[in-house]
């Protein structure tokens, strides 16, 4: 047991060594995708414009839109164009089809657009394994196309995988592809080493963590800090994950050397959070939403890599710009966006030391608000306090005046919080109210009701004698969970409730 250990040990430190080589010294990035079943979906000059407010420079777009391209010609913002799955088959049976689509959507708009990589259908291995036998082809008739016109090098082609294709997923070290998908996978990594493209990767550890029956941990679904004796740890290598992100990583460059491919980087194609669900899905909450795709955006570009490749590169797309009303399904596969369709942040990101992507984010956007689930009693007991002893200025609450409207306990208590809130500089406790308060980073102005927090400003921090009713406990969301469309192997189940017991011990 011992030396089969110790050989284990080793193939990981000699892949550390030899292993991406040439994607080493890259930057990792955050880039976005760009979805349209939007119903006022904006033009795609005003997409640009707040790509470039955002100080967005990276995106995938989910088919080759012409006036999408023209948009982005000489923004310098990089762009992966895609395939649609619908055209894979006509591309995959006929080289001529594949250079056709090469000449109308690549041909046209570069080097004005900064066109540089092709995705080849999206999750066709698991939701259209009919086409499986012509994907690989695709991608070669595609390729060739770009070898003919000398772009080969600056345009990869890929294509998008679900995490889904990976069994056995934890422990990493024992991850593999389905093998069902062997006479597929060979060759298309065989592709993508020949040609130094990359495996793109669709990593959503929100569906991890739904389906997994609480054997996963909110915290560790997040990014959030956690205690070593809460780490998941790879019993073969004695890797330590602290998120699902990096363990779903490593386990797709675990599943590509159990093929013997050890040199293809791993690129993020799709990630994210829901910030809005029906009751079946308590965790989809603004709130989680915020954290997971902050604390994202900083794990990617602090270049920390994987724990099998730390330092090495794993750029990522967040799941997505705009969320998107007109997608089937449940409440939650229409609430992923970073923005609703006039560009307003459906929450601002908390991002402080990530650099300057998404810049809609400051840590100082924070809220003081009434808990929905508050009993009522004491919210009007808080609201009190705050517009008495509190001396918080509740004139725009009266009637007729601008926070008014809606004229419940609640929406009053929340201006009112936020007054305090701010006047108070944002400390810590001044939140609580006896409990009945939490912050958010939901803007909560509404019309002409301009909250105190607003726009950023800070509320002057005083020496007033007045403190806020608190409870020993923290102010916060009450946890919520879950969805029902994708499935989670039984086998990750049972590797992390091993793991996971184990470490805790």
């Amino acid at each position: 047991m011992k030396s089969s250990m110790d050989f284990l040990v080793l193939l990981l430190l000699i892949s550390h060594l030899v292993a991406f080589a040439f994607s080493a010294n890259e930057e990792a990035f955050v880039g976005v995708n760009i979805g349209t079943d939007v119903s006022d979906m904006p033009s795609p000059a005003q997409v640009v414009a707040l790509l470039k407010a955002q100080q967005i420079r990276h995106v995938r777009l989910f088919d080759a839109d012409q006036a999408m391209l023209l948009a982005l010609a000489h923004t310098e913002i990089r762009v992966i164009v895609s395939v649609p799955n619908d055209q894979l088959l006509g591309i995959g049976q006929s080289n001529s089809t594949a250079a056709n689509w090469v000449s109308r959507n690549i041909l046209s708009h570069v080097p004005a657009t900064n066109i540089t990589a092709i995705a080849i259908g999206s999750e066709v291995l698991t939701t259209l394994p009919n086409a499986a036998p012509l994907l690989v082809s695709a991608m070669k008739f595609i390729h060739s196309a770009l070898v003919a016109a000398n772009l080969d090098t600056k345009i990869k082609v890929s294509t998008p995988h679900s995490s889904f294709i990976i069994l056995d997923s934890f422990p990493p070290s024992q991850a593999f592809f389905n093998r069902s998908l062997d006479t597929v996978m060979v060759p298309l990594l065989k592709f993508l080493q020949d040609t130094d493209s990359y495996f793109m990767l669709n990593v959503y550890p929100y569906y991890d963590y739904m389906k997994s029956n609480g054997v996963i941990a909110l915290d560790y679904a997040l990014f959030r800090p956690l205690p070593p004796n809460k780490e998941a740890v790879d019993s073969n290598t004695l890797l330590h994950y602290t998120n699902v992100f990096d363990a779903v990583v490593d386990a797709a460059y675990f599943s590509m050397s159990y093929l013997n491919f050890t040199n293809i980087p791993v690129m993020v194609t799709e990630s994210g959070w829901p910030s809005k669900a029906d009751s079946t899905e308590p965790d989809a909450t603004l709130d989680n939403a915020n954290t997971y795709n902050s604390n994202l955006i900083r794990h990617v570009l602090n270049n920390t890599g994987t724990p099998k490749h730390p330092g090495i590169a794993v750029s990522t797309y967040i799941y997505e710009l705009y969320n998107e009303d007109l997608r089937p399904g449940s409440i939650s596969e229409k609430n992923w966006g970073l923005f609703d369709s006039n560009g307003v942040p459906v929450y601002i990101m908390h991002l402080t030391g990530s650099g300057t992507v998404l810049a809609n984010d400051t840590t100082n956007q924070t809220y003081c608000v009434a808990k929905e689930n508050a009993d009522k009693k004491m919210v009007q007991a808080a609201l009190d306090w705050a517009c008495g002893p509190g001396k918080v200025d509740c004139t725009p609450l009266l009637q007729e005046n601008p926070c008014y409207d809606p004229n419940t306990v609640f929406a009053h208590a929340s201006y009112a919080f936020d007054a305090y809130y701010h006047k108070m500089g944002m400390a810590d406790g001044t939140c609580n109210f006896n409990g009945v308060a939490k912050v958010t980073t939901t803007d909560p102005s509404h019309g002409s009701c301009i909250y105190p927090g607003s726009g950023g400003r800070n509320g002057t921090f005083t020496n007033s004698s007045s403190v806020a009713p608190s409870s020993d406990s923290a102010s916060g969301c009450h946890s919520q969970y879950s969805h029902d469309v994708h499935t989670l192997s039984h086998s990750l189940i049972v590797g992390l409730l091993t793991l996971l017991t184990a470490a805790s011990l």
